[in-house]
């Protein structure tokens, strides 16, 4: 071994310094320094509601702010009074019936995935992951000793796996396959016979299975969530399912998720973040509590309006020549396709990847898109669409100007 790479020269080890950087967060952060600049960039790039956190919700935080007990530790799995509140939540939406010792409450979404598969996970286990996927999944999969192995789903599919990719890309050490409906970045709700056809799929060779049921409440027109545990019983034992109240009630500033699943890996998983964060906040468990306790009409407000902007992203985005995008289902993103734009002439640049056209599009119509690099699938950009109408017809209206430009 050189000195250069010597353990004592090392500044930053090998397993972080492997770690790519959030490419959403990245494209959302430059985003903002450009405006702040005083560039009219519009961004596209951050999953965030541009909705605030229902009144409620923010006064049942305030209250809790002014008692003492919430001033203090308490346990690192999570209230008492949200596990019991998550269980009730999870049977009432999912129909999946589960003890709040099956319940960890954790800081965000991130952490609750990130321990499910460290708790799991033992070095060189395969975890199947669909692509598109979201950018953090093959990041916490390699954290937590795993190899992420990709199986892609393109637009001709609705960006949905079958049994039969899944199948083919099984080996003897894959232990993990990962479910996402509704999907980020795509959009892609699977129906409950391609959801059931998966989970029996997972009981018969023995897989475990993580299934990620953020955006749970987002979905639209036919399109209908269902939970895999709940209508694949015979699962139960190796499932676990994430979610939090981040997507739902316009929350990602709390920090607050959640992993259920069996009692022997959510132990675990709590013992981890005991020596990690230990408790979330307390305040905002507390909001979280609220949330998950309360009525959904906010919700339902929010998912009228995500539904119009859906609609109108998906037709503009189809107007423009060399763009195809699928209507998504669920969530709040659309994927186009862009492949027939790249090698094309514009404004004297010719992008030969989507994330050399995503910069031309940052510095030439100032929208602030994600490539598709960034979720596995090079030839696509994701945009979403949680921003303002107005916005959002003005970002589009920039993006159809300038991609309408392109030249062989």
């Amino acid at each position: 071994m050189s000195a250069a790479t010597s353990p004592s020269e090392r500044r930053v080890s090998a397993r972080i310094g492997a770690i790519s950087e959030s490419a959403t967060l990245a494209v959302d952060a430059k985003a903002k320094a450009l405006k702040a600049a005083g560039r009219p960039v519009i961004g596209f790039g951050a999953g965030e509601p541009d909705f605030p956190t229902p009144g409620y919700i923010v006064d049942a935080a305030i209250e809790a702010c002014s008692n003492p007990k919430y001033h203090r530790y308490t346990p690192a799995g999570g209230l008492p009074e949200l596990k019991a509140a998550i269980a009730e939540k999870t049977l009432r939406d999912s129909g999946y019936e589960v003890e709040p010792s099956q319940v960890l409450v954790t800081n965000g979404g991130k952490q609750a995935i990130y321990e499910a598969f460290a708790a799991v996970l033992d070095p060189g286990d395969e975890v199947i992951v669909p692509a598109p996927y979201w950018t953090t999944y093959p990041e916490s999969i390699r954290l937590a000793g795993g190899v992420p192995v990709e199986v892609v789903a393109d637009e001709t599919t609705g960006y949905r796996v079958s049994v039969e990719q899944l199948e083919a890309t099984r080996t003897e050490r894959t232990k993990v396959v990962l479910f996402v409906s509704p999907s980020n970045p795509t959009g892609a709700v699977y129906s409950r016979a391609d959801t059931e056809a998966i989970g029996r799929w997972a009981v018969e060779h023995g897989l475990w299975v993580l299934t990620d049921e953020i955006y749970e409440h987002l979905v639209y027109g036919d399109a209908e969530f269902t939970s895999l545990p709940a209508i694949v019983p015979e699962l139960r034992d190796k499932c676990i399912v994430v979610n939090g109240v981040a997507k739902t009630y316009a929350m990602t500033g709390w920090r607050v998720g959640w992993i259920v699943g069996p009692k022997d890996i959510v132990k675990a998983a709590t013992n981890l973040q005991s020596h990690a964060t230990s408790n979330v906040s307390n305040v905002a468990q507390v909001a979280a509590l609220a949330a998950v306790s309360g009525p959904l009409d906010a919700v339902a407000e929010m998912r009228t309006a995500f539904d119009r902007r859906r609609r109108t992203i998906v037709r503009m985005l189809n107007e423009i020549d060399g763009v195809f995008c699928p209507e998504p289902e669920g969530a709040f993103y659309a994927y186009p396709s862009v492949k027939e734009l790249l090698g094309k002439e514009i404004r004297g640049k010719r992008p030969a990847t989507s994330v050399e056209l995503a910069a031309l599009i940052l510095d030439e119509a100032e929208v602030a898109v994600v490539p598709g690099e960034a979720f596995g699938t090079p030839g696509y950009l994701r945009l979403s669409y949680a921003l303002g109408d107005e916005d959002l017809a003005e970002g589009v209206s920039r993006l159809q100007k300038l991609l309408g430009e392109a030249r062989d």
